[in-house]
């Protein structure tokens, strides 16, 4: 199923309702999956060229991955002012994509190239690559691995060191696959996913691969009135000490801390 067919289908799987299925599937056996909506705490400053294709939040700020042709980056970002402090620069050949702390490195992903990055995360400075199978989209440090997206509906699992596939995870909403997962973060023992060109981050059980809630961003697209199509929601950034939330997208003027909560209804 594809991102526009689970768009179309939300309503009646949030409902409990069973989906229009073709006629030899069984029919959906989960429990209706909770809506929640992200209420603004903060609102900071974020540079509107970014094209955000990943997002953590370390050492009291962001670190940021930026893709874009021919001259994507990794940067260090103080969360006031959305200054970049910092940057590393990918090969020009290749677009950079998802991005994970693991100890005292940062790992980012390229799109097609099949190339992991190594950087110092102190100094953004390059410290070796590593290759990986398929496309890179998101990436997040699950503890002793990363789990990576590649668009599709199975995040896989690698070893860090080695970024070797250990495991994959088909992620299902009331049976159904939910494909075009991109950015990546892991929350209180939860996977938090964006979905491509969708105002829906999904919440995933990293045991089932099901998925246990929905969260509706579009009043903050309504806010951010995007004009660019490809200024999508982007980028997922945890900040664990604080118990703070923090989600922005490509392009956006803002990254937006917020508090996630059951839909009114």
């Amino acid at each position: 199923m594809r991102f526009w067919s689970i768009l179309s289908a939300l309503p009646v799987l949030l409902a409990g309702a069973a989906a229009p299925m073709p006629q030899a599937a069984p029919p959906a056996a989960d429990a209706p999956v909770p809506l929640l909506v992200a209420h603004v705490v903060a609102r900071y400053p974020h540079d509107t060229r970014a094209f955000t294709e990943g997002l953590i939040f370390a050492d009291g700020g962001f670190y940021e991955s930026v893709g874009r042709e021919g001259e994507s980056e990794v940067r260090r970002v103080r969360l006031a002012d959305g200054k970049v402090l910092a940057r590393a620069t990918i090969p020009p050949a290749q677009f950079g994509e998802g991005l994970a702390r693991w100890g005292d490195q940062l790992i980012s992903l390229t799109w097609h190239d099949g190339v992991a990055h190594r950087w110092d995360r102190k100094t953004l400075r390059p410290i070796g690559t590593a290759r990986f199978p398929g496309e890179g989209w998101g990436l997040a440090n699950e503890g002793k691995s990363l789990i990576e997206s590649d668009g599709s509906a199975t995040l896989k699992r690698f070893d860090p060191a080695t970024m070797r596939v250990t495991g994959r995870l088909a992620v299902t909403i009331r049976g159904k696959p939910v494909d075009q997962l991109n950015e990546l973060e892991l929350i209180d023992g939860r996977i938090l996913a964006n979905v491509w060109r969708t105002p829906w981050i999904v919440r995933i059980n990293p045991n089932s691969g099901k998925v246990d809630a929905v969260v509706d961003l579009r009043p903050i697209i309504a806010e951010v009135k995007a004009t660019d199509p490809e200024a999508v929601p982007n980028g997922i950034a945890w900040d664990e000490n604080g118990r703070r939330l923090f989600i922005t997208g490509k392009l956006w003027p803002t990254i937006f801390e917020v508090k996630l909560e059951p839909a009114a209804g």
